[in-house]
């Protein structure tokens, strides 16, 4: 099956195993612990992960490593950062709206 990008942020688990590797590279162990869920479940997140290539993990010693891929999750920024002057005209319509209507209150009292 072919996965992308969006597959792999679509879950929020795998956001968070995101997160966490973008702090630090992790043993699959280490990452499993941080999460109420099963290991079996903790390591098919991370084959979504590693086939979409936003993640490699490599054995040292007896431990598997998962190491981030960040440039790979440029494609989501992309798609992502197209709406954000929508989204800010949007959110400053609201905040006007809210403002007009403080101001009413504020005069009627």
């Amino acid at each position: 099956m072919r996965r992308d990008v969006f597959q792999a942020i679509a879950d929020p688990v795998r956001r968070d195993i995101i997160a966490l590797l973008a702090e630090q590279t992790m043993s699959i162990n280490s990452i499993a612990e941080k999460f109420d869920i099963s290991r079996p479940a903790i390591s098919k997140h991370l084959k979504i992960l590693e086939e979409c290539d936003l993640i490699s993990i490599h054995k040292q010693g007896r431990e598997r490593y998962c190491l981030i891929k960040p440039k790979n999750l440029v494609p989501a920024f992309l798609w992502i950062d197209q709406y954000k002057i929508l989204w800010e005209e949007k959110l400053d319509s609201f905040e006007n709206y809210l403002n007009k209507l403080q101001s009413k209150t504020e005069q009627n009292e």
